[in-house]
């Protein structure tokens, strides 16, 4: 991709949408926040009047600021649009001009900087604490002792950056592949960055330097398929990586596919393999940002005999649970709510989807009478192999010294800094924690 075209490809691609948006409110009317925000009694046209001023001078009324700056990404703006908009991209590129109008370059290029390293680090440091050099090497980590193929895999598995803190789940992805017969190279971790904390820091150039640089690594396959698991990743990729870089260059060189449906595509192949019986009774915990993700995860987890699901009556918003920071008070209070409702309907397990709800509310299973885990270890469990949830192990514990002592093998073993580990720990794991641990909590009278 030549990157000197990004930033131009990318305004010619706001310009095109805002002539197509009639300012009919609808995406306004169906966006699931507008309530949560306080914006229940704004007139919609005038909102979404006030986001198309935003984007073309950079400001605009404020409760239209207010509106991009609340977005989840739930994307059911993108379903309510009957004009070719997409709504939620064009509030992402609201929240970049605001940037771009209130700081200068050198002020947001240091701090996507800033950020890009506290991922790096984060994800560096969380998965030696519990990830032996094999597992390192087999996620794409650390280079690989054993001669590297001359030939091109049927597919590219990306992992993002995050899913790397909780590295059983990324771990499961591969097992089933394995078991599946896929063929696929594993990639991602920051240097496979997709540019999200470039893009929310508001320096594009940054931005399409980095999409230009993964975009190439990603494209190695024989399918021009890359799986994707990460939701953050999805979107970036989808809805401004990808479209402006076929602007720039005519074509998109892969197809962006989310693990989710993936595997629910591979169904028959699957099918045969769930030969245990998980006796559980499961509540799905959902966002539906991604179109077609939590329809795959339930279908995949009605084909594990012995599961049963339960649904909550509770919301289901944002992209994932990282999303949901924008309000951190409803965030926190449709949690409990989560987790109160899953204690009367009785279930065994809460089960998440994306690594983000996993660290949110994994450490909440001390408390509470059900276990909270990822799909994937179900799927895998009826397989006949798991992986071990070391990140919820650390993090029940909730001590720094208790982590760190048992953490002190791989600490050694990778290097690990004791003062960077403590950090990373503190702010990284324990911090990581939207709503505060309640307490022993008892089981609901039925």
């Amino acid at each position: 991709m030549q990157t000197a075209g990004f930033e131009e490809a990318l305004t010619r691609r706001v310009d095109d949408m805002v002539d197509a948006c009639t300012k009919c409110g609808a995406c306004f009317t169906a966006c699931p926040i507008v309530g949560p925000a306080g914006l229940g009694d704004a007139n919609p046209k005038a909102v979404v009047s006030g986001v198309l001023d935003i984007l073309r001078f950079g400001e605009g009324a404020e409760e239209s600021q207010k509106w991009a700056k609340a977005c989840m990404a739930s994307g059911e703006c993108i379903k309510a649009c009957d004009y070719g908009v997409n709504p939620r991209f064009l509030l992402t590129m609201a929240r970049l001009a605001m940037m771009r109008n209130d700081k200068d370059l050198t002020e947001r290029r240091k701090a996507g900087v800033m950020q890009f390293r506290k991922v790096g680090e984060d994800t560096s440091v969380l998965s030696r604490l519990q990830l032996s050099e094999e597992s390192l090497i087999r996620l794409g980590q650390k280079p690989s002792k054993e001669r590297a193929s001359a030939d091109l895999p049927d597919v590219v598995f990306y992992t993002g950056c995050n899913v790397l803190k909780t590295p059983h789940i990324a771990l499961l992805c591969l097992d089933i592949m394995d078991a599946i017969g896929t063929d696929y190279k594993v990639m991602g971790g920051p240097t496979h960055c997709c540019g999200t904390a470039q893009l929310r820091a508001g320096d594009i150039d940054t931005l399409g330097r980095f999409a230009n640089n993964t975009i190439n690594k990603l494209s190695q396959s024989k399918t021009r398929q890359v799986l994707a698991w990460c939701p953050s990743c999805v979107m970036q990729f989808g809805e401004t990586v990808l479209p402006t870089y076929e602007r720039v260059n005519g074509e998109i060189p892969f197809d962006l596919t989310p693990f989710m449906p993936f595997l629910h595509g591979k169904l028959d192949d699957l099918r045969p393999l769930l030969k245990n019986r998980v006796e559980m009774t499961v509540a799905l915990h959902r966002h539906p940002g991604i179109a077609g993700v939590m329809e795959a995860a339930e279908e995949l987890l009605r084909a594990v005999p012995g599961i049963e699901i339960v649904k909550l009556d509770v919301p289901a918003v944002g992209l994932q649970s990282v999303n949901l920071a924008t309000l951190p008070k409803f965030k926190a209070e449709l949690q409990l709510k989560e987790l109160e409702a899953a204690r009367a309907a009785g279930v065994d397990a809460l089960v998440a989807v994306y690594h983000s709800d996993h660290r949110e509310l994994c450490a909440h299973e001390r408390d509470w009478p059900f276990r909270i885990m990822n799909i994937l270890e179900i799927v895998g469990e009826s397989m006949g192999f798991r992986q071990e949830d070391h990140y919820k192990n650390l993090k029940i514990k909730q001590d720094v010294d208790a982590i760190v002592a048992d953490s002190a093998d791989l600490m050694k073993r990778h290097g690990l800094d004791l003062d960077t580990a403590r950090k990373v720990i503190v702010n990284g794991m324990l911090g990581d924690q939207p709503l505060p641990l309640q307490g022993k909590q008892e089981v609901a009278a039925r």
